[in-house]
């Protein structure tokens, strides 16, 4: 990686760092990217970091965006038969006060499912978190189709239907 890209990523990602304060939780989202798995896609998935800086637990309980039909908290969950297969988290995801919850591919993740355009590298979503105790966080979310992997499982949302 050239150092000119070092620094492109490190701006981008103090840019799209984002806070929320409501009671004794704060919440802040570092290092947010989406991808699709082509142009073509009707599905597409969003990875970040969610830190809880604050001094109760909080829970991640919904999520909304207008680029898709239907936007859901999803995890990945091994079946009876060793397939892994993606699933709706209705609960959504604890964040421990003083911790950190990763949405990570392989792992917890955002899922846009019926994308109503496409996902271009560079573009950005706007998702608005919605937290148990931070309430609504607002967030842009840009779309980085580069990035790699970072040594978690890999699942292939393009055959994912609403």
């Amino acid at each position: 990686m050239s150092l000119k890209s070092v620094v492109f990523a490190a701006a981008a990602a103090a840019a799209f760092a984002t806070s929320a304060f409501a009671g004794d939780a704060m919440i802040m989202v570092h290092d947010q990217y989406a991808r699709v798995s082509s142009p073509a896609a009707k599905a597409g998935a969003a990875f970040m970091e969610i830190m809880n800086k604050g001094e109760a637990d909080d829970q991640l309980i919904d999520v909304h965006s207008d680029v898709a039909a239907k936007v859901q908290l999803h995890t990945h969950k091994e079946g009876d038969d060793g397939v892994m297969k993606m699933m709706h988290v209705e609960e959504g995801f604890a964040v421990p006060a003083g911790g950190t919850h990763m949405l990570k591919r392989g792992g917890d993740h955002i899922m846009f499912m019926g994308l109503n355009q496409s996902l271009n590298h560079g573009d950005v979503v706007k998702v608005t978190l919605v937290f148990e105790k931070a309430g609504e966080v607002e967030i842009e979310v840009p779309v980085d189709l580069e990035r790699k992997a970072e040594g978690h499982g890999q699942m292939d949302h393009s055959t994912h239907s609403n």
